[in-house]
């Protein structure tokens, strides 16, 4: 499929079937600029984190830092994409260990709303990732995966 098919067609089978709005932003592009990748969409929300303290005072980060991001990536099945949306662009959301792990459990690629960083490490990897850029900054005490794995 991957190799007969590409986004073009795809979007204009969609439009004829009623599906009017499926399309990722055109922000959004591959880390890779031949990287294609097809799969069963594995959506992830996520959220900015803005507090630097909890009533325990712990900081944030001390705190499940990712949320239940690791559950998320845990929970990717074979030819599954991690698509990930909700946040602000204040911080990366995905990045090389994330990448070995999916490619360990066989997924097919990430599309994120958003940055990825360790970008050299991805493309070593040639792990198929799309996104707005990169930006090193952590998720960790900035952001967190609030929800996943239904179709919203």
């Amino acid at each position: 499929m991957k190799t007969r098919l590409f986004t073009a067609v795809v979007g204009d089978i969609l439009d004829t079937l009623g599906y009017m709005h499926q399309f990722v932003s055109p922000a959004i592009k591959p880390l890779d600029v031949n990287t294609v990748v097809a799969g069963r969409a594995m959506p992830v929300l996520e959220s900015d984190v803005y507090e630097t303290k909890s009533t325990s005072g712990k900081t944030a980060i001390g705190e499940k830092p990712f949320g239940i991001m690791f559950e998320a990536l845990d929970a990717l099945k074979e030819n599954d994409v991690y698509i990930t949306t909700g946040s602000s662009l204040r911080y990366a959301l995905w990045g090389g260990l994330m990448s070995t792990r999916a490619m360990h459990l066989k997924a097919a690629g990430a599309v994120l709303d958003g940055y990825a960083r360790d970008s050299a490490e991805i493309l070593e990897l040639k792990f198929p990732t799309f996104c707005h850029g990169t930006y090193a900054q952590d998720q960790g005490p900035r952001g967190k995966v609030i929800d996943f794995g239904d179709t919203y």
